[in-house]
């Protein structure tokens, strides 16, 4: 049920965290994640960073249950859930949003949060409702009706949350949100991210290559390189880590580029 008193799925559930413990992936032979250990708690956002192919997609697709580790666990709360499949994690309080929208385009704003509701069992009556509240709360009422195929790239991307949070989640998780997104479009973003971390309660993995975003938004960053850990700590302490800036920004380091982007 709702709460009343807040957000659409504030205070819905327990404080925890999701944690992915030694996790690792092969494909054929070729290791895209290695011994890799993330977590995240309740009201914080941790970024998720590193080259082109160093495992920062296969690892949502892990953890959200879009595929399989071959060793290692994925815990949401408490509770071993690494053989559950994607439906029923997201019925369990897990989101995610696609790094290429994957909205229905032929129908309209509000017929995909609908639908999204709809899809973790919700009936029309709660989806109707769930839908009512995120369209005031991510300030969408007024493109309601639009067709998705006719959205702005930054609108696309606030209705691809809209239908993450229509689940009600614990934790969403973000692939690439701000790709393409204007600098007005990125401030926007920024503040969407902060208000679904201190408004909804969840706990949000961001990855995108947007180093301004990531050093501004995040609580903590881990950063992936070649499928495995290669360090993680707060903005801070990444954005002086020698490591970092040679394996994923080159000579110019992680301070140059979150200055410049």
């Amino acid at each position: 049920m709702t709460d009343n008193n807040g957000p659409p799925g504030a205070n819905r559930w327990p404080e925890g965290s999701l944690r992915a413990t030694d996790v690792s992936r092969s494909f054929e032979g070729v290791h895209a994640l290695q011994g890799v250990t993330l977590e995240i708690d309740r009201r914080e956002v941790v970024g998720l960073i590193g080259p082109n192919g160093a495992g920062k997609t296969t690892l949502i697709n892990v953890i959200t249950g879009f595929d399989l580790p071959t060793s290692g666990k994925i815990v949401l709360d408490g509770e071993d859930v690494t053989r559950w499949r994607a439906l029923r994690r997201a019925r369990g309080g897990l989101a995610r949003t696609f790094q290429h929208g994957h909205l229905f385009r032929s129908l309209t704003v509000r017929e995909n949060i609908e639908l999204a509701a709809l899809g973790v069992g919700m009936g029309p009556r709660e989806a109707r409702q769930i839908c009512g509240e995120l369209l005031d709360a991510l300030d969408l009422r007024a493109r309601a009706d639009v067709i998705a195929g006719t959205l702005a790239h930054g609108e696309e991307q606030k209705v691809g949350v809209a239908r993450a949070l229509a689940s009600r989640p614990r934790y969403v998780l973000l692939d690439e949100p701000a790709a393409g997104l204007s600098e007005a479009d990125i401030e926007s973003f920024s503040a969407l991210v902060r208000r679904v971390r201190d408004d909804f309660g969840a706990g949000l993995l961001l990855v995108d290559h947007n180093m301004a975003v990531i050093m501004d938004v995040c609580d903590r960053i881990h950063v992936l390189d070649q499928g495995r850990t290669l360090a993680s700590g707060a903005p801070t302490e990444i954005r002086q880590n020698i490591d970092v800036a040679a394996a994923y920004l080159g000579s110019s380091g992680v301070e140059a580029e979150a200055r410049d982007a």
